[in-house]
């Protein structure tokens, strides 16, 4: 059972999204058959920003008007979409960036669309397939809070990834990442740490879950 994994923190050390996408990783490769592992980081290697747009005027003209650098976007996107239709399941991390997507994976997504495979007439390489999305907040959007609908990353990426490409989707999240580092949320430290406690507990139940989804498929 191969997995393929996509990071969009901008950091190595001390990402929280790497650090639960690991639990969810080591408990899948604790009960998988097959452990192979595709690595995908955009936020530390980023994806040329304009591979999309020269991949989009690409994917629409004549093979032979193409320019060479829409030739290398169409690669590249078609590339991205080989590491998807060749894994069994997906792991996903991609913090929130100032409320929104991170433009890390907004590019990435951008992309991929325009590999004819993942099209809108296309049977997309990842339907039916399982995956895990994990994603982490500063703060705490949730219904009830000063901010709440402050998230606007959370629901395009499961509309992306759930409705649009049929993934079979979990999701871990954790909020209140920045208590201790901001000291205006001071107030929160108690919230803060039973969050983290309960997300690193649902990022081992998927990465659990992940691996008996596909052995049972």
């Amino acid at each position: 059972m191969s997995l393929f994994r996509l990071d969009a923190s901008i950091r190595e050390e001390g990402s929280i999204s790497r650090a639960l996408a690991d639990i969810a990783e080591g408990v899948w490769r604790a009960n998988a058959d097959d452990t192979r592992v595709v690595r995908r980081q955009i936020g530390t290697s980023p994806l040329p920003s304009d591979a999309w747009s020269l991949a989009a005027a690409g994917s629409v003209a004549p093979e032979s008007d193409r320019t060479a650098p829409q030739h290398a976007a169409l690669e590249l996107a078609g590339t991205l979409v080989d590491e998807l239709a060749d894994a069994d399941a997906y792991l996903f991390a991609v913090p929130l960036y100032n409320f929104g997507v991170s433009q890390h994976f907004k590019t990435y997504v951008d992309l991929v669309t325009t590999d004819a495979r993942m099209g809108p007439a296309a049977e997309h390489v990842t339907a039916g397939k399982p995956g895990v999305l994990v994603t982490v907040q500063g703060g705490n959007y949730s219904p009830g809070t000063p901010r709440e609908g402050w998230d606007h990353a959370t629901a395009w990426m499961r509309r992306i990834l759930e409705d649009l490409w049929h993934i079979d989707l979990e999701v871990v999240t954790r909020e209140f990442t920045l208590v201790g580092v901001n000291p205006a949320l001071a107030q929160f430290a108690d919230m803060a740490e039973q969050i983290r406690i309960d997300s690193e507990r649902t990022a081992q139940q998927h990465g659990l879950s992940l691996a008996a989804r596909r052995t049972a498929a």
